[in-house]
């Protein structure tokens, strides 16, 4: 069971042993000093409380820090495959803005689902990642090491080979917190929100 389906269930994980702790107690509570074990079933019901409680605080985290870095590794598969065809198949120029996604899947063999962040609504056929439209069709080696290349994209009616700028970049993904970013050097990082806004996207 991974981290999103036991943030949804874990109360249920533990409803069992609180629910037998306290049927425990209130028998020893009905038996007039004969049965023993009070302090037992009391543990029995405040263990699985405590333990849900530190759970409901934590898995959120976890799962948004998981999400953060299986985004970036995508990005860094994305990378690979746009600087394995610049380099192999089009004479060090990356794809066009309109077919990028789809140049990635035919000739460079990544799998849809690398271009899916999981924090994001994308299924598969669809993109969380846009290209920099400045970027796209250049040769890699000319544009600036800490020029956007791929980013995080708003929601929209296009969602497969998404290209822009900063108008679509989103950090919605990541709770506003803020997005994964690849420079065309190769870097990847995650920018606060309140730094997008220094972000360069063009070679200029």
């Amino acid at each position: 069971m991974g981290l999103a389906s036991l943030s949804g269930y874990w109360p249920f994980l533990f409803l069992p042993a609180i629910i037998c702790g306290v049927a425990a107690l209130l028998k020893i509570n009905r038996s007039n000093g004969i049965l023993k074990g009070k302090g037992l079933a009391i543990t029995g019901i405040a263990v699985p409380s405590i333990i849900g409680v530190i759970l409901a605080a934590v898995l959120p985290t976890l799962i948004t820090h998981r999400n953060v870095i299986v985004c970036s590794s995508n990005l860094s598969g994305l990378n690979t495959a746009l600087i394995v065809y610049a380099a192999i198949e089009n004479e060090g120029i990356i794809p066009n803005a309109d077919v990028w996604c789809d140049v990635l899947v035919s000739e460079a063999d990544v799998s849809p689902k690398s271009f899916i962040c999981p924090s994001s609504d994308a299924v598969e056929g669809q993109s969380s990642y846009a290209i920099n439209r400045n970027a796209a069709g250049k040769r890699l080696r000319d544009l600036p090491a800490d020029m956007v290349l791929l980013f995080e994209v708003s929601p929209g009616p296009r969602r497969w080979n998404p290209s822009g700028g900063p108008e679509s970049i989103t950090t919605e993904h990541h709770r506003g917190k803020g997005c994964n970013v690849l420079f065309a050097g190769g870097s990847i990082r995650i920018v606060p929100a309140a730094r997008i806004h220094t972000l360069r996207w063009t070679p200029d």
